[in-house]
């Protein structure tokens, strides 16, 4: 798999305006994107940081899958992205090392970007996200 950067870090909070304090006042960090992603049943709020990016993920939905994070293990590291330059050819080659697929195809994501997740049971307990690079 040709991955070429960290794309960003998800972390699942309960409230993006109660986090933003402390990522504005405390850490510095600009807050240059906030939007909500229907289909996933999420809002987003991105940081930069270098080359990276830092999301946050607040629930819209009660049966979302970030609302059924946060009551099982709390708030916290939810995902982790990097960036490749084709979703589809490393879910391919992730599916022919016998890595377990969420998406078996690319779908949309935040800030328009093609994303699709490995399964944290083929990945050490990690939930990877897999995104179109160059984008944002």
């Amino acid at each position: 798999m040709n991955i070429t950067h960290i794309e960003h870090l998800g972390i699942a909070v309960k409230n993006i305006e109660a986090c933003l304090p402390y990522y504005e006042g405390i850490l510095g960090l600009k807050c240059y994107n906030i939007e909500v992603v229907e289909d996933q049943k999420v809002k987003t709020a991105f940081f930069k940081v270098g080359q990276t990016k830092i999301e946050l993920l607040e629930p819209t939905s009660e049966d979302s899958t970030i609302a059924k994070f946060i009551e099982k293990k709390g708030e916290g590291i939810h995902h982790i992205a990097f960036a490749v330059p084709c979703v589809q050819e490393a879910l391919d080659e992730a599916a022919s090392k016998g890595v377990q697929l969420i998406d078996k195809a690319p779908r949309g994501g935040a800030e328009g970007l093609n994303i699709a997740f490995l399964h944290p049971k083929s990945t050490c307990s990690v939930l990877t996200e897999l995104c179109m690079e160059g984008k944002k």
